[in-house]
C-alpha cells in the first residue's frame, strides 16, 4: 500500500473540505509548491492534486498545477474540472503524469473512451459516491448511474485504475469506508486508490486488512495538514516487514 498525499487547490491555496462542501473549508498556510516539495522529500512516490475551482466551475488553478509538476521529480496526478479533450491535453502538457476524469466519463463517454485509447494508463477514473449513487459536477449533482454498474462499465473501457471516494467520509477523519472499497474492488481487476477519511496510520492499516490486494494506494489529505499523520513515518511503517510471530 502506497500513501499518496493530496493537494486540494482553491483560490491558489491548499484547502480541505468536509464531505466536499465548499462552505466547510479549512485553508492552510504555505505555498502549494512548497507543500509538494515537502511531500516528495518525505518519500511520497506520487502526488494527487485536485483543482477544486475547476470542479466547482468557479475558475482554475492551472498555473499552480504546472508549477507543482515542475517542482518535483515524482509523478503528479491531476483531477478536478477536466471535462473536455482540450482540458486533458492542457494538463498533460503542464507536466501531469496522470489525469483523473469523473464527470466527463458520464457526460461525454465517447471522448473519454478516445482519450483512454490514446493515453492508456495516463487516464484514471474518479468514482465519487454517496452510498450506491455516483456524484458528479464537484459532487453537487447525482448521476442516474449506480456506483457498481458504473465501475463494471469502466472496466470494459480499458482503464487500469480508479480513485474511489466515499463522499460521506471525505475530510471527516473517520477512516476509509473499507466495506465500500472492498465491494468496489471485488467488481473489477482494475487497481483501486482509496480516498476519503484517513486521520491516522491506523486507518491505513485497517484499510490494508479489509480490502483485496488490487486496492494498492491510499490518498491522505487533511491528516497530513492537521498533523495527525506524519508522512515520512507512515511511509516507513508501511515499508517495514511485519513482526515475526
Amino acid at each position: 500500500m502506497k500513501i499518496v498525499p493530496a493537494i486540494d487547490l482553491r483560490g491558489g491555496h491548499c484547502v480541505a473540505l468536509t464531505q466536499g462542501d465548499p462552505d466547510q473549508e479549512t485553508q492552510y498556510d504555505g505555498d502549494p509548491v512548497a507543500r509538494a516539495r515537502s511531500f516528495a522529500d518525505a518519500g511520497a512516490k506520487l502526488l494527487h492534486v485536485v483543482d477544486l475551482d475547476g470542479a466547482f466551475g468557479t475558475g482554475e488553478n492551472r498555473k499552480a498545477i504546472g508549477e507543482i509538476c515542475a517542482a518535483v521529480d515524482i509523478p503528479v496526478e491531476v483531477g478536478g474540472g477536466l471535462r473536455s479533450d482540450d482540458d486533458v491535453r492542457s494538463v498533460l502538457r503542464s507536466g501531469a503524469s496522470f489525469v483523473v476524469l469523473g464527470t466527463m466519463l458520464i457526460e461525454d463517454p465517447e471522448t473519454s473512451r478516445k482519450l483512454i485509447d490514446e493515453f492508456g494508463e495516463k487516464i484514471v477514473a474518479g468514482v465519487d459516491a454517496r452510498g450506491v449513487h455516483v456524484a458528479i459536477r464537484g459532487w453537487k449533482s447525482t448521476s442516474p448511474l449506480g456506483r457498481d454498474p458504473f465501475v463494471r462499465e469502466l472496466a470494459k473501457w480499458g482503464l487500469q485504475r480508479i480513485v474511489f471516494t466515499e463522499i460521506e467520509r471525505d475530510g471527516t477523519g473517520t477512516g476509509y469506508d473499507v466495506e465500500a472499497l472492498a465491494s468496489v474492488a471485488s467488481l473489477t481487476p482494475m487497481r483501486v486508490t482509496a480516498s476519503g477519511g484517513a486521520k491516522t496510520i491506523d486507518d491505513v492499516h485497517a484499510l490494508i486488512a479489509g480490502v483485496p490486494p488490487n486496492v494498492d494506494m491510499a490518498i491522505v489529505g487533511r491528516a497530513l495538514y492537521d498533523g495527525t499523520m506524519n508522512l515520512a513515518e507512515a511511509i516507513a511503517s508501511l515499508s517495514s516487514p511485519p513482526p515475526s510471530a
